[in-house]
């Protein structure tokens, strides 16, 4: 029973009644304390709903009254008339008179209805790139590529469970006991991650990353400093000749903005297919399929893998298929694609640097359950990936690629990668910026005729490091 349901069961006993009552549960609460006692260094953080205020109470008013206003209004019609609402509570309750602040009342209101809570104005806020929500009383988020504390708090846990239900609700997915881990998106395609107690000691945990109303360009990410426009014309160029790319990094990085902007360059009339735990990028092109992958429900059937939408995307006739993120036993059927004539495809992975990719891939084949020697799962490797784009975020919270391998192939039983271009850190200035360049390593990659036989001419000049050069 509830906290909620249990005042309300109290309330309706006499005065008497509720004295025994409480001590009863007072007797009961004690005994359970002592049986299971815990150490005094327990983590596990318990956060109670706050006492009523006044504050909480002119928001209670409130929503009874939009409750009964809906019989005839929907919410948007209710909005413009919050304010004069508050007003008249408050005039004809002297009890609310210089104790809070009116404002502050409907715009959480306002938040409650039209959007997701307290964390409203942080989703609103174009400069924050990430929230983080610990519990109802430690809310983070991420500006500019650094994290700050916010002043936002919840109510308590059910006021944030109460804003995961309404994310994951509405997209068919489900969070409880028995389901303690979600991963979800916003309707703008923000990827969403929950996991609640017993797993999370803190309480509630939500973690959105937010992603750009209008997706970024490869302009955009030369303006930031991610990449140069001799790297951006290699790229494009890569894309175009059907390459397959393979993008690693870091949490954070910026690992699918990048994939997103990669996946522009890919021509308008090719069928393109995506496949993603949490549909979240954002394709400018016609011909795009979606697929989302489906966890189990509520009897622990009907899960559908990313490596089942893999196997499955081969039958829809694809010219590309992107994969959102590698990260089981669906290496082996996205490699077995890449080398059985589906060239072209994009996909990201975690790992520190592109020799730690090879190592992770080959991992995930072995998850496959297929029993496959070392060197034909190498031979898989170097013959289905051509590139692997190295993506960071560096202490500064810039984030930058910081290498572009490419897989030259086999030899004896190492994978051989050669940089082509690399980032070349010279310092850090008095504000803690990283000074630096991306450079090109003068290598020309072994793939080059390729691309010159697609018809993309790449100049010379763009394997060179343009202070050499003018040396």
């Amino acid at each position: 029973m509830s906290l909620l349901n249990r005042i309300q069961e109290k309330s309706k006993l006499q005065p008497d009644t509720v004295e025994q009552e409480e001590k009863k549960e007072t007797g009961k609460d004690l005994m359970t304390a002592f049986r299971q006692k815990k150490p005094k260094d327990s983590p596990v953080k318990r956060h109670k709903k706050p006492p009523m205020d006044k504050h909480q109470e002119l928001k209670n008013q409130l929503q009874k009254q939009i409750l009964s206003e809906l019989k005839d209004d929907n919410v948007e019609d209710i909005i413009p008339k919050l304010d004069s609402m508050a007003i008249e509570i408050l005039k004809e309750d002297e009890s609310f008179r210089g104790k809070i602040d009116r404002k502050k009342v409907v715009d959480e209101l306002i938040n409650d209805l039209t959007g997701f809570g307290p964390i409203n104005p942080l989703l609103m806020d174009e400069e924050i790139t990430e929230v983080m929500v610990n519990g109802p009383r430690q809310v983070y988020c991420e500006r500019n590529g650094k994290i700050e504390l916010t002043n936002i708090e919840f109510r308590d846990d059910e006021h944030v469970m109460n804003i995961i239900e309404k994310i994951v609700s509405p997209i068919g997915r489900r969070i409880d006991e028995s389901s303690p881990m979600v991963d979800a998106r916003l309707p703008d395609g923000s990827r969403v991650n929950a996991i609640i107690p017993p797993l999370s000691l803190n309480g509630p945990t939500l973690t959105i990353r937010k992603f750009s109303k209008d997706p970024f360009t490869i302009h955009d990410l030369i303006n930031f400093g991610t990449l140069t426009e001799e790297m951006s014309t290699f790229l494009e160029a890569c894309v175009k000749a059907r390459l397959n790319i393979f993008v690693s990094g870091g949490t954070g990085s910026g690992k699918t903005t990048t994939l997103n902007v990669l996946s522009n360059f890919i021509p308008n009339d090719e069928r393109i297919i995506t496949i993603e735990d949490a549909a979240e990028l954002q394709l400018g092109q016609d011909h795009v399929v979606s697929l989302e992958s489906r966890p189990p429900n509520i009897e622990g059937n009907g899960e559908i893998a990313i490596r089942d939408l893999v196997r499955n995307s081969l039958r829809m006739r694809p010219d590309r298929i992107i994969i959102g993120e590698v990260r089981g036993a669906e290496a082996l059927d996205m490699l077995q694609a890449m080398n059985t004539g589906h060239d072209g495809s994009l996909a990201t992975g975690h790992s520190n640097s592109p020799r730690d990719m090879i190592s992770r891939l080959e991992t995930m084949v072995l998850l496959a359950g297929v029993e496959l020697p070392i060197k034909a799962i190498r031979e898989q490797i170097a013959g289905a990936i051509d590139l692997i784009i190295q993506q960071s975020r560096l202490k500064d919270g810039t984030r930058k690629i910081v290498k572009v391998t490419e897989v030259q192939g086999l030899e004896g039983d190492v994978i051989v990668l050669q940089d082509i271009f690399t980032f070349k850190q010279e310092g850090v200035d008095t504000e803690g910026n990283i000074l630096g360049r991306l450079v090109p390593t003068g290598v020309r990659p072994k793939f080059y005729e390729r691309l010159e036989s697609s018809g993309l001419h790449i100049p010379a000049s763009v394997f060179l490091d343009k202070e050499e050069w003018d040396v």
